[in-house]
């Protein structure tokens, strides 16, 4: 039996290839930089509250960001061919969902600005960063699968979360203790995203819950704080840094990166934002987390990355109170 060997297919196959190694590459480098801008974003929140109210900041960096968003979204239902009907049907579908998701992320942004009062940029950011550990546990609440990986991750950033933050009197610190808690806000509200995402326009579902969660912020300022215009004037550059570049760009970076990224990769990508916020911390802040601290950073962030390698042993499902080996 003779086999031929076209080699125009070959080379199509050839070219192909490169090709998805180049969107791979690209998709690389702008999760990449997204991570680079939410790192920073938590030196630029805490700066911003030297000036004003974490809810007054939050507020207004949130109003910021859903601006940011208004063209990208006009945009891209120009480019759709969606008639205006279809545009309104998307927008009454994203803003039930959307207010939802607000809601929850009002509660994990509030508590990780207050937390930020009491704790540094780059220790925020590694307790933040625990959602990638408790998300999996989350899911299983929902029957989703929970792998070895995460199982081991969640040990390492134990041990990490230990030593970046526990006190010799075997204590939380109070900052770390709110951004632990948002951590667990944060979790639910991908949870959330991942499911609504599937039945509606994800940058609508965005804007709708950027705009709940300044509304409810701004409630909050009114009643608790004091909201004055030169403290705002201080903050302008924290402000704008955190409203268009963290919720604006880095949004649309992460959407259009996704896009040709493998989730694995995306995932550990977009984990190094906590190194970029203790990086910044240092050269802006001069936060210093000390040897100890530095080794509960390194625990941490493999306990992140584990759980988005490849797998070490078939998946575990938990459902009706027993464990099934999933095919």
């Amino acid at each position: 039996m003779v086999i031929e060997i076209d080699d125009e297919a070959i080379s199509h196959l050839g070219e192909t290839s490169l090709m998805r190694q180049h969107q791979q590459l690209k998709s690389n480098l702008l999760l990449l930089l997204a991570a680079l801008i939410w790192g920073f974003a938590f030196v630029a929140q805490r700066q911003g509250m030297e000036h004003t109210g974490p809810f007054t900041f939050n507020a207004v960096r949130f109003v910021l960001g859903a601006l940011s968003l208004v063209p990208l979204i006009w945009v891209m239902d120009r480019q759709s061919g969606q008639s205006r009907e279809q545009i309104r049907t998307s927008f009454r579908s994203a803003s039930v969902y959307g207010l939802c998701t607000g809601i929850i992320l009002f509660a994990g942004a509030s508590l990780q600005q207050i937390g930020l009062l009491y704790t540094t940029a780059g220790k925020a950011a590694f307790v933040t960063g625990l959602y990638i550990v408790i998300v999996p546990f989350f899911g299983l609440f929902l029957k989703q699968r929970l792998g070895l990986n995460s199982g081991i991750g969640a040990v390492l950033a134990v041990i990490g979360l230990y030593l970046l933050c526990i006190t010799n009197d075997l204590k939380l610190g109070k900052g770390d203790l709110y951004e632990l808690a948002g951590a667990l806000f944060w979790s639910v509200h991908i949870l959330m995203i991942d499911r609504f995402s599937r039945k509606t326009d994800v940058l609508k579902l965005s804007l709708v819950q950027i705009i709940t969660c300044s509304l409810l912020s701004f409630i909050v300022a009114v009643s608790t704080e004091q909201i004055e215009l030169s403290g705002l004037s201080d903050a302008i550059i924290p402000l704008l840094y955190g409203g268009i570049c963290s919720v604006g760009i880095a949004y649309t970076l992460q959407i259009v990166g996704q896009k040709n990224a493998r989730p694995a990769q995306a995932a550990i990508i977009l984990s190094l934002e906590t190194v970029f916020a203790a990086i910044g911390g240092y050269l802006l802040l001069d936060e210093r987390l000390g040897v100890r601290a530095g080794l509960g950073c390194l625990f941490m962030l493999i306990g992140m990355i584990v759980p988005q390698l490849p797998q070490l042993k078939r998946d575990v499902m938990v459902t009706s109170g027993r464990k099934k080996k999933s095919a």
